[in-house]
């Protein structure tokens, strides 16, 4: 049996808050889950070089796609998740300069207010409850035509104002990162201007401009090899992959489908829940991890390396934990692969998004690499 090399503690700048020092597109639309940029900001750095392929094939709110292209390295990403793939390619698509955002959108608007406004009696009632009849209407009317043309950037952005208890946010007072209406703590009679007609146009000028406050200092889309809608089971990956940076989703701890149902339900995503009821077990983790790293066996490069980010649980059973699981499989199904370092990395309650999700509070980043 190999020797597992100790785990080594996470570097102490981990911890530290990057949200004013990060590309504001990080910022384009909350997700649950979400990698720190500085966290997959280093181990790009670390382990590839400028022009190499990186491969994300979980990849979520596009953390490690924008970093990887920000840095000169070519992006391969995919994930199984509507709304995970808008915000992937909105980070990689979004235009190069403020002005050239503000004056498409003037264009889009112009576009857009030709349009009728849709009828919202066939809307689910508890879709309905989030808004003001009119803000409904005109935010479905935009949604529509971003989808049918497939401007990923303006949807993402309309998608990260959908709901917030902020007067420049969409919906009622809701929560933002998790859509729960937050009638109790704002009540109508006391707070009416929460509950007025919300005009879309002007929020979403805003929320673009915060977007593009701090843009990255290159164009993410000149490197990208392909963005994938697929789950792992039915994934192409390309034939010669210098390093692979992926988080796999936390199972059974997140619900994903669930926690996204608002913005999947504007993204025409019919069975949001399919997402949860494949993360629901760690059988079905090691399934979905054996799969890939057949995959991962044949288009690694040789010298490459293969970083998994995996967030563990606390309370422990006599069965295995998700790291154990991982490195059981690569060492059943990819032989090639070494283990190199373990870094642990302990999550404060800051970055955990669901209040009683105690169990996850670690991540062990597994560095794999491909013998020569």
């Amino acid at each position: 049996m190999r020797r597992r090399p100790a785990a080594s503690s996470a570097p102490s700048h981990w911890a530290a808050s990057c949200t004013h020092t990060e590309c504001t597109l990080h910022q384009l639309s909350p997700y649950i889950g979400k990698l720190k940029s500085v966290i997959a900001h280093d181990l790009i750095q670390h382990y590839s070089q400028p022009g190499d392929l990186i491969a994300d094939t979980f990849c979520g709110s596009g953390t490690v796609p924008l970093e990887a292209a920000r840095l000169g390295r070519r992006v391969f990403a995919s994930d199984s998740s509507t709304y995970a793939i808008a915000l992937t390619k909105a980070k990689l698509e979004a235009p190069t300069t403020l002005r050239t955002a503000l004056d498409e959108l003037e264009e889009l608007f112009r576009h857009v207010q030709t349009l009728p406004l849709p009828d919202v009696q066939p809307v689910p009632r508890w879709v309905q409850s989030f808004f003001h009849p009119r803000t409904l209407k005109e935010t479905m009317r935009l949604i529509e035509v971003l989808r049918s043309d497939q401007q990923h950037f303006f949807l993402a952005s309309t998608l990260g104002i959908l709901h917030h208890q902020r007067p420049g946010f969409l919906s009622f007072p809701s929560s933002h990162l998790v859509p729960y209406l937050r009638s109790k703590s704002f009540p109508r009679d006391k707070h009416p201007d929460l509950y007025r007609y919300r005009p879309v146009e002007p929020r979403l000028h805003a929320k673009v401009e915060r977007a593009l406050k701090r843009p990255p200092a290159i164009t993410p889309s000149r490197m990208i090899e392909d963005i994938c809608h697929c789950p792992v089971q039915s994934l192409e990956l390309p034939r010669s992959i210098d390093c692979v940076i992926t988080s796999p989703p936390y199972m059974n701890a997140l619900d994903y489908g669930r926690d996204n149902r608002l913005r999947l339900w504007f993204l025409n995503e019919s069975s949001p829940d399919t997402l949860d009821r494949a993360l629901s077990s760690l059988d079905n983790f090691r399934s979905m991890i054996t799969i890939l790293c057949r995959k991962l066996q044949d288009r690694v490069r040789p010298g490459g390396h293969c970083v998994f980010i995996i967030g563990e649980q606390v309370n422990r059973t006599k069965r295995q934990l998700p790291s154990e699981i991982l490195i059981d499989v690569i060492t059943e199904q990819a032989a090639d692969f070494r283990l190199r370092h373990i870094i642990q990395d302990r999550i404060p309650d800051i970055r955990r998004s669901r209040k009683y999700n105690s169990g996850i509070k670690t991540e062990n980043i597994l560095v794999f690499r491909k013998q020569t």
